[in-house]
């Protein structure tokens, strides 16, 4: 997390050009289990809960009541990514993750069965770079993922992130696996000069007030 004293405004809702994506809400069960029902094949080798049980709503209500109160807390930042044109519809997930060293977060991303192919994760990713150094004020991101993942690698490439290494066998939740991580990052400063910075994002506060990013 940023190491300033400052007082920020933490975006829980963003808009892309096709994406509302925004802080969950335990009403938005219903909606991920249906997201997860579509199928998961293409994540599972890649993404823990893509190789998980099928959850009930009620399952799926409390681990989203467990993500609202990291977001408040400032713990964790998990979104899920909803179609502007079918607001029910939830196409994805992405997030912020302190989990990489202080000043810095690191972001993810997935898309249901049937939505990849779009440039819908690479949407997603930009608008979570620009809340990222805009809304909580880092000094770096990280994208990492596994070198068999080609897809996913091919994002953080897209946006003007930089390959900074591979971390031999750490991918510990991929199969099969352990597999190698490749790590993406970008510093604050790089960011005005991205391909990310092209991407127009709106983001709004707790509240419900826009925040100027």
């Amino acid at each position: 997390m940023p190491t300033t004293d400052a007082p920020r405004r933490i975006a829980y809702r963003v808009l892309t050009p096709r994406l509302e994506v925004r802080c969950y809400a335990p009403a938005d069960a219903t909606a991920l289990v249906e997201a997860m029902a579509a199928g998961t094949a293409h994540i599972a080798p890649w993404i823990p809960f893509g190789r998980e049980p099928p959850q009930s709503v009620d399952e799926k209500m409390e681990l989203l009541r467990m993500f609202r109160g990291k977001f408040d807390l400032g713990q964790d930042f998990i979104f899920g990514a909803f179609d502007r044109t079918e607001p029910s519809r939830l196409v994805g997930g992405t997030g912020l993750h302190p989990r990489i060293g202080p000043d810095a977060l690191e972001i993810g991303y997935w898309l249901r069965d049937g939505a990849s192919g779009r440039g819908l994760a690479t949407e997603m990713a930009a608008a979570m770079t620009r809340v990222g150094f805009r809304s909580h004020a880092v000094a770096r991101l990280e994208i990492r993922c596994d070198s068999r993942n080609v897809a996913s690698a091919r994002i953080p490439e897209k946006l003007g992130y930089r390959r900074e290494g591979c971390l031999r066998g750490t991918c510990i939740g991929s199969d099969p696996g352990p597999g190698d991580m490749l790590v993406f990052g970008m510093l604050r400063d790089e960011f005005d000069a991205s391909p990310a910075a092209a991407v127009p994002v709106e983001a709004f506060d707790a509240a419900g007030r826009s925040i100027g990013l």
